[in-house]
């Protein structure tokens, strides 16, 4: 594979805001270094990269990827992992009560958030199943000037409570009673910045997650009518890019500058997706705080996947991300 520099890229812009397609590159093959640091440039620059065509990549060489750009976490920190591969959650959603057709980014109830997920397309509905991301950073900057100096200086809970599960709350079937169940078993609450300070970029991003419980010092039912406002700046057509899946594909997404919805309009077909989750660090607010836990401890999730390199530079050796500012 010939050494690749950013510029050297195949990039395709999608939309002006978020969302780039990468073409010309196998990432089942040995990527040298270089192709490497160049997909992380491109995915801090564009929030979420494509990759079509990518039929070789199976479960062990998209973890083998997947560590290439950092470390892969567990599956998930109450969910199950697919058998024999404890760093992939396997998205069937044929039968599943498993949902994620809201908007979101992914487990912000522990300390440290995902950096990001590289998600592959196993099987496909006929139509529908486009996935949606959203740019929190671009977001953050179309609130009024005084609706951001308020979210600058506001905190939140976010909780993985049964009312936050990923299910239909009217759903009420024995598979999705004990799914939520499983999702709660272990609590986990912390507190997070409303805006968090990207560690790579120094952008300000919204933290609103569908894991908020509430403000911090306010209660539940003073929080929502805020919460709901600060939302409606996420999920705007400008902010967005969807994507209409292929048999091959495989998106990379930055899950600090981004929220996702799963659109959920191919039943009652088949859709599977696999997903590898890499570890993030601790969220830090405009005035320099750290995320704080108060309940729950994501180590077991963050670095239980840790080992030690097998031979191969890893490109955190070489993006370290900056302190932020």
């Amino acid at each position: 594979m010939p050494t690749l520099s950013a510029k050297d890229l195949d990039i395709v812009r999608i939309t002006g805001n978020i969302g780039a397609e990468i073409r010309g590159i196998d990432l089942a093959s040995d990527l040298s270094q270089d192709t490497i640091t160049a997909i992380r440039t491109a995915l801090v620059a564009h929030k979420v990269v494509f990759f079509r065509g990518q039929h070789d990549l199976d479960g062990p060489t998209q973890e083998r990827l997947a560590r290439r750009f950092g470390t892969p976490t567990t599956a998930y920190p109450t969910l199950p992992s697919l058998d024999g591969a404890p760093a992939i959650l396997d998205l069937d959603y044929q039968n599943s009560p498993l949902r994620a057709d809201f908007w979101h980014a992914d487990v912000t109830f522990i300390q440290r958030p995902p950096l990001g997920s590289i998600l592959r397309a196993v099987s496909l509905p006929p139509y529908g199943g486009d996935t949606v991301w959203a740019n929190t950073a671009i977001a953050y900057t179309t609130l009024p000037k005084e609706l951001r100096t308020l979210a600058d200086n506001l905190w939140a809970v976010h909780a993985n409570t049964p009312d936050n599960a990923p299910t239909r709350s009217s759903d009420d079937s024995a598979e999705a009673r004990t799914m939520r169940e499983t999702f709660t078993a272990r609590s986990f609450i912390t507190e997070h910045p409303v805006v968090r300070v990207h560690p790579e970029t120094g952008e300000r991003l919204l933290l609103l997650s569908k894991f908020i419980r509430r403000f911090v010092g306010w209660t539940p039912e003073d929080s929502q009518p805020l919460l709901k406002l600060l939302r409606t700046y996420i999920p705007v057509p400008e902010h967005a890019v969807r994507w209409r899946w292929a048999q091959g594909d495989v998106a990379f997404w930055d899950n600090r500058s981004t929220e996702h919805y799963a659109v959920r309009d191919y039943d009652p077909h088949p859709r599977r997706m696999q997903r590898i989750t890499l570890a993030g660090d601790v969220p830090v607010s405009v005035q320099g705080q750290h995320s704080r836990v108060v309940a729950g401890d994501d180590t077991d999730y963050t670095t239980s996947l840790t080992h030690p390199h097998d031979g191969k530079p890893s490109d955190r050796d070489h993006l370290a991300s900056p302190p932020a500012p």
